[in-house]
């Protein structure tokens, strides 16, 4: 590079700076605030990764290259976004306020071009691993687009590899031969609550080379290894090197004369060392100090234009926190801001003039055309926002099972094998994975038929020595199954990077991931985040409830179907039945791929042209199955969330709700109230989740004057008698359907597990936790016969 372009990448390094520390600083200071509460922003932690953006955004990166940016960098990257164009002086006005720039880089909510959220420490790290497992997933197919490969880079807080799920993807990565990925460690040796530990450098390097990983230290800035070059340089090294982290943190807060009396008191009385910091003034031995490898643009560029291969890399970028503020080097600068009074005196540090603040090349010596053509060269922005599209795969339509009795799990991984099958462009993109339960969850017939992806084969030993087994694995490149170890995390991680392959890498996979359902808790945070990034997959959690019941209470879920509820981004469904899990597995590989305005229908007030994510709760235990059913009007209620096996009569007392596997109780329990109990109804809940998000949807849409909206649980319940009571029941808690009660006003009593289980048999479980038939009935026979419950909507 030419002196021109470094003294361009400089200037704009300190425009980034300014930005970052201006929109922060208006945030806080300047914008009205009516209820006077710090707005915060991370100033110091922004200047920290200032050099290191620049030269990444503006020299290293590529089209094809994608970037997860450490969150409390926000403002760095969003300025970045301003001056190509991709973001405005409003939003950045607004930075942290409703519609504004986000706190943190997010893909659903900023204008500007994020390629992954972040803001849940440690989960934007570890998903850029499982991006590239993805990318090496669609390079090893033959699919038109290929494109070439990028690198998935994570900007990383020191403080952040705290965080176990960083260390849980490292050894997944080891173990899939992790291919271009970079993890730039902003090693700025400060938390939020003080200075990180000595030498933490040391063991950062140890992990990642164990795990096969390239590990490049950028300690020292260009000034400081030519200071190291002059009479008296080493023994600077050396102090540098023995300094512990607090102290030079402390000195660099205090400026130019507390390091010359530190140097003169700890190594000045050698000649050559007194000299070589005599000759410079305090700034030139501030800059000095402070000139780490992590702000050296010469020493950052020459590094990552060194690495030649595809191997995973560590770069650990020593920085300042605060670098080049008022706020730097001091302990408490983490959360802390800038004065007005200190705000002023960096105004005039970085030139900027009254009134000009937001200015793209206010202060800068360069002029403006030369900037501008500069920008204009940039490869990384070259071409524009980097979100791809794919063409949508059209499902082929509910898979027929003819099963006598069956569990949904089993008949899950019937209908897989079914689409295995068969050479449907459907069948082409789905990916499974499994964080090594593949064959307890019913994946096994699926993975025998599609085998499981590698970038090189391995063989199946016991089918080579002839060994009788039920699993006729291969690892190859055409294989369609990504085995994973015992790490719920790293199965969402992959479920969010294989769901966002799409918009990522311009082709469409179908991600559908299992887990034993009690433990999709364990991966929760990480759930959480591919939703929020709208990544689109399946999840099945099997086996749920207690229905696995000798197991134990480590192996029952009792919460999950709250869960399903309230996770935004997530269509959860529990069927009891076959048919109607295959009708919801066909609408949910077609529910993944929508990607509408979000307008709502009409008929259920769901905005289900968003499309998104689905979460499958199965159960292992068996079922005799109904006799065939079909109609539109069957399918749409499984679909909606409900319909009634049982339509109730117009002098209804009781109507038993049920979601899930305790169908046959709730059946059998109807049958034997209706002994006494006029027009007893069932109502078969699939999904409490849909059902209750369009009853709220619809109120919201009366309040906004739409008075005709009526959402689907209000029509299945407005013509039941007031004086009816609800009995609900489900194998999890019992809240997941005690709101039904509230829809228009009915008595509830509602029935499920609320605490933790223990081994036994269904029925021991079931008759224990009071949601057996007899339960049921016992529930029934509470209410008078004859007599209205004028209870409206309690809940029992």
């Amino acid at each position: 590079m030419d002196n021109k372009s470094k003294a361009t990448l400089k200037a704009i390094e300190k425009k980034l700076l300014w930005l970052a520390s201006w929109t922060i600083h208006n945030a806080n200071h300047l914008r009205e605030k009516a209820d006077g509460l710090k707005v915060g922003g991370h100033q110091a932690s922004s200047a920290s990764m200032v050099s290191i953006m620049t030269a990444l955004y503006f020299h290293v990166l590529r089209p094809q290259d994608r970037v997860a940016v450490k969150p409390h960098a926000s403002p760095v990257f969003h300025a970045i976004q301003y001056l190509m164009g991709n973001q405005t002086r409003e939003k950045l006005e607004a930075f942290r306020a409703y519609g504004g720039a986000q706190s943190y880089p997010s893909r659903t909510k900023d204008i500007d071009d994020v390629d992954f959220s972040t803001g849940s420490v440690g989960l934007g790290v570890a998903i850029t691993a499982f991006a590239s497992m993805v990318q090496d997933y669609i390079g090893a197919k033959d699919w038109a687009s290929r494109r070439p490969d990028g690198r998935m880079i994570a900007l990383v807080g020191d403080a952040e590899l705290d965080e176990g799920n960083v260390y849980e993807a490292l050894q997944e990565g080891w173990k899939h031969g992790l291919r271009n990925t970079w993890w730039i460690i902003d090693y700025n040796r400060q938390s939020l609550d003080g200075v990180v530990r000595e030498g933490l450098a040391g063991r950062i390097e140890a992990i990642f080379g164990a795990f096969g990983w390239d590990v490049v230290r950028l300690k020292y800035g260009a000034l400081q290894r030519e200071a190291f070059a002059e009479p008296g340089g080493e023994a600077l090294k050396t102090w540098i090197d023995t300094c512990p982290n607090a102290l030079y943190s402390a000195l660099t807060f205090q400026g130019g004369a507390a390091w010359r009396k530190r140097l003169q008191d700890d190594i000045g009385d050698q000649g050559e060392v007194s000299a070589l910091v005599d000759r410079r003034s305090d700034d030139d031995l501030q800059t000095l100090m402070t000139n780490l490898g992590g702000h050296c643009l010469q020493t950052l560029m020459d590094a990552f234009e060194e690495i030649d291969h595809d191997r995973p890399v560590a770069f650990v970028a020593y920085t300042i926190k605060g670098w080049n503020t008022p706020l730097a080097g001091h302990k408490d600068n983490h959360s802390g801001l800038m004065t007005p009074k200190q705000m002023e005196a960096f105004r005039a540090q970085m030139n900027i003039r009254e009134g000009y603040e937001w200015d793209r090349f206010e202060g800068l010596d360069l002029p403006e055309k030369e900037l501008e053509a500069f920008l204009g060269r940039v490869a990384f922005f070259k071409d524009g926002p980097r979100r791809y599209t794919a063409a949508k795969v059209e499902t082929p339509g509910p898979v027929a099972l003819e099963d006598k009795e069956l569990s949904t799990q089993a008949g899950f991984g019937k209908i897989l094998d079914q689409l295995a099958k068969s050479d449907s462009p459907l069948a082409e993109r789905i990916v499974t994975t499994s964080p090594d339960v593949t064959v307890s969850t019913n994946l096994g017939p699926w993975v025998n038929r599609r085998g499981l992806f590698a970038r090189e084969e391995i063989v199946d030993t016991f089918r080579e020595e002839r060994i009788p087994s039920a699993q006729k694995w291969r690892f190859d490149k055409s294989g369609q199954h990504i085995e994973l170890g015992i790490a719920e995390m790293n199965l969402f991680l992959l479920l969010g990077a294989a769901g966002l392959s799409h918009s990522l890498f311009g082709e469409r996979l179908l991600p559908v991931g299992t887990l034993y359902d009690p433990f999709v808790a364990r991966g929760l945070d990480a759930l959480n985040y591919a939703a929020y990034q709208d990544a689109r997959f399946i999840v099945v959690g099997t086996p749920s409830g207690v229905t696995l019941a000798p197991e134990g209470g480590a192996h029952q879920s009792i919460g999950s179907p709250l869960i399903g509820m309230s996770q935004d981004g997530l269509a959860a469904f529990e069927p009891a039945y076959l048919d109607e899990l295959s009708i919801v597995m066909d609408w949910a590989f077609d529910y993944m791929q929508r990607d509408g305005e979000g307008d709502p229908d009409e008929r259920t007030w769901l905005r289900d042209e968003t499309g998104g994510s689905v979460y499958l709760r199965l159960s292992t235990r068996s079922l005799e199955q109904p006799l065939p059913r079909s109609g539109a009007d069957f399918r749409q209620g499984v679909i909606d969330g409900a319909y009634w096996l049982r339509e109730p009569g117009p002098n209804a007392e009781v109507v038993i709700a049920y979601q899930g596997v305790v169908a046959p109780e709730a059946v059998e329990a109807a049958g034997r109230i209706g002994q006494d109990r006029r027009d007893i109804g069932v109502l078969a809940v699939t999904s409490a989740d849909r059902l209750n998000a369009g009853w709220h949807a619809a109120n919201r849409m009366r309040k906004r004057g739409m008075k005709g909206a009526k959402s689907h649980a209000e029509r299945l319940l407005e013509a039941v008698p007031r004086h009816c009571t609800l009995i609900a029941v489900i194998d999890g808690h019992p809240a997941t359907l005690a709101w039904l009660g509230g829809v228009a006003g009915h008595r509830t009593v509602a029935l499920g597990v609320e605490h933790f289980g223990q081994t036994g048999t269904i029925a021991d479980l079931y008759r224990h936790y009071g949601i057996d038939a007899d339960a049921i009935v016992a529930a029934a026979s509470e209410i008078a016969p004859g007599r209205p419950v004028r209870l409206s909507g309690q809940v029992a």
